[in-house]
Formats: C-alpha cells, structure tokens, sequence
C-alpha cells in the first residue's frame, strides 16, 4: 500500500509562498470564524494559524458561541455580546508568532430568540468582513451547529475573499476538494472507467465535491452519512465494496474497514477526528486496510496539511491580485 506525503508536498508550497510575500512585501491577512466548540474545528484552525504565522499571514479568528455572537470592533454603534476575538499577538519579537485573546465582553446575558437571528450577526459580521480593506481572506469553519444554513452563511462571502473556494461563482478553487483531487491524481492517472464514492458529513460539500470533479470530467457518487446511526454500514457497504477510489470526509474515527472495501482500492482520507490531548485519527482504520487498500492518504501528515497550504496560497493570490478592490 503506496502512502501520501501531503506534509512534504504542504511544505514545498509554503516555503514558496514565504519567498513571495517577503519578496512581493505584502501583508495577507485571513479571517475565521468559528461557530460552536466543535474540537475537530478547533484543531484544523490550530493547524492554519500555525502555518500561517510560518510564512506571513495574519490570521484573525471571530468564536461565535452557539447563543451568542461576537461584534466587529470596527463597527459604529458596538454590539453587546458574549464573545472573543482572536489576534496576533503585537507583543512577540516574531511576526504572527503567537495567538492571544484580546476581548471577552462577559455582560451580556440575554440568549438570541432563535438560531435565525444569531445567522443574521454572523452574516452582518461577514458583510463588515467584506467591506474591510486590510481583509483578504474569509473563511466560515465547517461543520456549522445544526439549524445554520451553511450556504447562506458562505454565499454572504466576496468572491474575491472567499479562499476555501466553497460559495457559488468564487474566485477560487476549492481547496479541501483541490487537494483531494491532487492526492487522486499521484493514486492514478485513469479515472474515467473507475468508480468513485464519497463518504460526507454535509450536503454542501458533496454536492461541490460532485460539481468540482465534474470540471475535471470526473464522475462520482456521493453518499450523505450521519453519526451515531449503525445501520447506515449496512446501507453503505454495497457501493463501497464496488468503489475503485473511496473519498471519507466523515470526522468518524477509524469508520472504514479492510472488509468494506475492494481489493487494490485508492483510500482518500480527509476525515479527522480528535481522539485525546494530543492524538488524531482518520475515517479509515489503517491497520485493518493495509493488506488490501493499493493508496492511502494518512491522518496525520496526508491531506489536512496539503489543504492548509492550499488555503493560504489563496490568501496570498487574494491579497495580490485584490487587495487594491476589496
């Protein structure tokens, strides 16, 4: 079984993009928020913030709490809220070298009326996001608690900020998909005669996902998966053991076993799942497919380090090119 180096591969482009902003003397600067406490998200922001303070990158992290929402600081009049605003820390002799918490406004104790209403200042948040010139980048951290409308909520992004490249006419690539496909292609180079199965956790990714290969004039099937529901290895199994390449982007740790799977079968692992202080594992049980899997992108070191640099690439293609118009 052939492993993906996603870690290598992330680094090649990070240090590329160092050289150029250093080069180039811009200053990205990439929004994120965060709505819930989900500790998957909370780990891939880790991850982002750590690579960007490598190379450059400013990144601002908005935590929105379930009932509760932030405030734009830039903002005339200021609203009350319970929330914490993320920054660099200016204090550090190294750019972006640490994160600290510079606002925490504790008074305000009334809940929102209902999960529409928290929408309404998440997306007035974007709107102020979008209307500021030292932003480049915005991004919303998916999965999203349930009863916010993902679409909506992302399609409030410029195109021209909108570097996960997840909303409708974005002027970017989607990165998760992009370094998906990326990893696909060092499996094989044939994909019109194989079948492909997703595995996914949101309807809004399959369907990208779907719309994005479609481009590449490659066809899969998706499958919209939900946790906690045991039957759903029953519903699956068939189609998975008929799958030439299978994508997991679930967050279920270790869901894929070497008996749900064709011989010789291209594993993508994308899921992640934080299991633990300091473990992390994916939607494949490596160990159980090792025998029968020919390819395999791992979790750690696979394709979550490849979508980091991914993403930052656009926030540097985004601070180039539209930084002037933003």
């Amino acid at each position: 079984m052939r492993i993906f180096n996603g870690k290598k591969t992330a680094e090649k482009i990070l240090l590329d993009l160092k050289k150029r902003i250093s080069k180039e003397k811009l200053k990205p600067k990439l929004a994120v928020i965060l709505v819930g406490q989900d500790k998957t998200s909370k780990l891939y922001i880790k991850l982002k913030r750590r690579a960007a303070k490598k190379i450059g990158i400013k990144l601002v992290l908005y935590k929105f709490k379930r009932n509760v929402v932030d405030e734009d600081k830039s903002s005339s009049p200021p609203l009350r809220c319970d929330a914490r605003v993320v920054e660099e820390d200016k204090s550090s002799s190294l750019p972006f070298a640490n994160a600290r918490v510079v606002e925490e406004d504790k008074s305000s104790s009334l809940p929102f009326a209902n999960a529409r209403v928290k929408e309404e200042k998440i997306i007035q948040k974007i709107k102020n996001l979008n209307n500021n010139s030292s932003v480049h980048g915005v991004i919303v951290q998916l999965p999203l608690p349930k009863k916010f409308n993902p679409n909506r909520i992302i399609g409030t992004i410029n195109p021209k900020k909108d570097v996960d490249g997840f909303r409708k006419n974005s002027c970017f690539s989607p990165v998760l998909l992009s370094a998906i496909l990326f990893s696909m292609k060092r499996a094989t180079k044939i994909f019109k005669k194989k079948k492909i199965v997703a595995l996914v956790n949101s309807k809004i990714l399959g369907e990208t996902f779907k719309l994005f290969l479609k481009k590449e004039g490659i066809k899969i099937d998706y499958i919209l998966t939900k946790k906690h529901l045991s039957f759903e290895i029953k519903k699956v199994r068939d189609k998975l053991k008929r799958a030439d390449a299978l994508v997991a982007v679930l967050g279920r740790p270790s869901f894929i076993k070497g008996d749900m799977i064709k011989d010789k079968a291209i594993l993508i692992d994308a899921g992640i799942t934080k299991i633990g202080p300091k473990k992390v594992v994916g939607d494949v049980d490596r160990e159980s497919v090792k025998e029968k899997a020919s390819f395999l992108t791992p979790v750690p070191g696979g394709i979550g380090p490849l979508t980091v640099a991914l993403l930052l690439k656009n926030t540097y293609l985004a601070a180039k090119n539209y930084g002037k118009h933003s």
